[in-house]
This record gives structure tokens, C-alpha cells and sequence, in this order.
């Protein structure tokens, strides 16, 4: 299962691990959508269903894993993508950017997890993998809700972690540095920022959602199944310095 699969990040797990052979249950917020990127990842020899998720809405999150659950029997792996992300000097930050943010990045994550969580324990196994950020490690400039959001959701992935490894289910999230995405392109083709990025980057090169997959599909396979609480940082050493 990935949610927050209509675009960026999301959307190339999606292939990524249709790829390596899971079958993938996809979230959106419009059956539309869902539907379209399902179709496309089986025209291309995978294995995919759509499904309408707003993660912000836990009745939503809740009838997203019984449809789920009636289509498939079963549920792995959960990848929680589904994230907001903005810039606001920390001065300008308003009521409802605090609310909007924490809305999907903490509470969306954690009331998705529990319900996978609720799954994968009766089941007696399972993988929950977060997409959380290096802004959950280190402070970034005029993203002081979106840090503070990425950090509650390392805090929650340690806490899950602990509660449910001993019975089976283990709860790691991977923590990307800048990816060049559709939705990044505007920031990152603008020479002088991505000039500042690279700057910070030891490795001089931003990411690609394909250094992202590598990551998640490691800690969904059975090769990571000793690995439990873990924030793994995909950033080229930026939280290294």
C-alpha cells in the first residue's frame, strides 16, 4: 500500500515497487486519479488497484484499508508518502498552515499506521515504512512547521517501533535529502538554488526518487527484517556535517 501516490515521490514507488514484484495498492484523493495511475502501472505488466484516501480525514483513512482489505485479503507493507510540504519564514506561519501541516504529516501518518497496524498484527507480520525528511534531523530555513511535522514523525515511527516489532511488524521511515521531482523542478532548475543545495549535499548531487525506492524496498523486504526504529537518512551526507 502507498499512499499519497498521485504524483512526485509517490508515484514513482508506486513503479518502483510494482517493479520488484509487490502488487500495489494506491492512494489518492479522487478515484480519478487513483484509477488512471492503477491502469497505467498494468499496462506496463504490473500488479495495482486505486483507492480514495485524504489522510488528513481518518474516516477516510478507515474506509480506504476495509475496501483494501475486501479487494486483496491482505496488507504487507504500508509506504506512508502521503505528505504536505511549504515554505514559511517562521514569522509569517498562520494558525491554519500549522494546522494544515500537522493535519497530514503527524496525524495523517500516525492514524494510517494504526490502521496497517491494526492489519498487520492480526496477521502477525509487516513492514510500515514512513517517508519522513532530513528536515526531521537537522533545522532548514523558513520550514519550521515542516520540520517540527517530519520530527513528530520519526518520534511516532520510534514509539510504533517499539510497541509492535516484538509481535512482527516493523516500523522504519526513510529520510530523503532534496529529490528532483515534477513538484521540485521550479526550485531545483534555478541555478542559484540548486547551487545552494549542492553546497550542502558532500555527494554534489541532489536525489532522484529512484535513490528513494532503493531505500524503501530494502526495509519492505525480508532483508531488513532485523531493522526496526530507524530513520534512514537518503541525503548524500547532508545530516552527516
Amino acid at each position: 500500500m502507498v499512499t499519497g501516490a498521485s504524483r512526485g515521490i509517490g508515484r514513482g514507488l508506486v513503479d518502483a515497487l510494482a517493479a520488484a514484484g509487490a502488487t500495489v495498492a494506491l492512494t489518492a484523493r479522487s478515484q480519478d486519479e487513483a484509477d488512471a495511475i492503477a491502469e497505467e502501472v498494468i499496462t506496463e505488466g504490473g500488479r495495482a488497484s486505486g483507492h480514495v484516501m485524504d489522510v488528513s480525514d481518518v474516516s477516510s483513512i478507515s474506509t480506504a484499508f476495509d475496501k483494501i482489505m475486501q479487494q486483496h485479503g491482505r496488507i504487507d507493507v504500508l509506504v506512508a508518502n502521503a505528505g504536505l510540504g511549504a515554505n514559511h519564514p517562521a514569522i509569517d506561519v498562520t494558525e491554519a498552515d500549522w494546522d494544515d501541516m500537522m493535519d497530514v504529516n503527524a496525524k495523517g501518518l500516525f492514524f494510517t499506521a494504526q490502521a496497517a497496524g491494526k492489519v498487520m498484527l492480526a496477521q502477525g507480520s509487516g513492514r510500515i515504512v514512513a517517508i519522513s525528511s532530513q528536515a526531521s534531523l537537522v533545522g532548514i530555513r523558513d520550514h519550521a512547521v515542516y520540520c517540527a511535522s517530519k520530527g513528530a514523525a520519526n518520534q511516532l515511527v520510534r514509539v510504533l517501533a517499539l510497541e509492535w516489532g516484538s509481535l512482527g511488524v516493523t516500523v522504519n521511515a526513510v529520510a530523503p535529502t532534496f529529490i528532483y521531482t515534477p513538484g521540485t523542478a521550479e526550485r531545483l532548475d534555478d541555478p542559484e538554488y540548486r547551487r545552494g543545495v549542492i553546497e550542502r549535499i558532500p555527494m554534489g548531487t541532489v536525489g532522484t526518487i529512484a535513490d528513494v525506492a532503493g531505500a524503501v524496498i530494502y526495509l519492505a523486504s525480508d532483508e531488513a527484517a532485523l531493522v526496526n526504529g530507524v530513520i534512514l537518512p537518503v541525503d548524500g551526507g547532508w545530516t552527516a556535517q
